[in-house]
C-alpha cells in the first residue's frame, strides 16, 4: 500500500498541486474539521459510492489515525483504483481545516 505523511500531503496542497482527498471518517468527526477540498465518503459507504470515483484519478485517503483509510485503500486497490493512505490521519494533520 502506498503511503504519505500528513506533512507531505500538506506540502502538496501548499504547492498548489491538484490532489483528490477522500475523508472516510464519520459525519460527527468531519464536523470537527476536514482538509480543505476533501470529499467526505464515510468508510461504510465506499462500496455503494464507487461511481463517484474515477479510476483514472489518484486519491489520498484520510481518516482519524490512518486505520480506516488503510482499509479503504485495500478495498479500492482491489477494485482497480489508484490510492495512497495518509498515515497518522487527522491526528497528525497540522495544516488548515474547513
Amino acid at each position: 500500500m502506498k503511503e504519505i505523511t500528513a506533512m507531505e500531503l500538506e506540502q502538496k496542497l501548499t504547492a498548489g498541486e491538484k490532489v483528490n482527498i477522500i475523508d472516510v471518517r464519520e459525519d460527527v468527526e468531519v464536523a470537527m474539521g476536514k482538509i480543505p477540498g476533501a470529499k467526505h465518503i464515510p468508510l461504510g459507504q465506499i462500496p455503494e459510492r464507487l461511481d463517484e470515483l474515477d479510476k483514472d484519478e489518484h486519491y489520498y485517503m484520510v481518516c482519524r489515525s490512518g486505520g480506516r483509510s488503510g482499509n479503504a485503500c485495500e478495498y479500492l486497490t482491489q477494485n482497480g483504483y489508484n490510492v495512497t493512505n495518509m498515515v497518522g490521519g487527522m491526528l497528525d494533520w497540522e495544516g488548515e481545516m474547513e
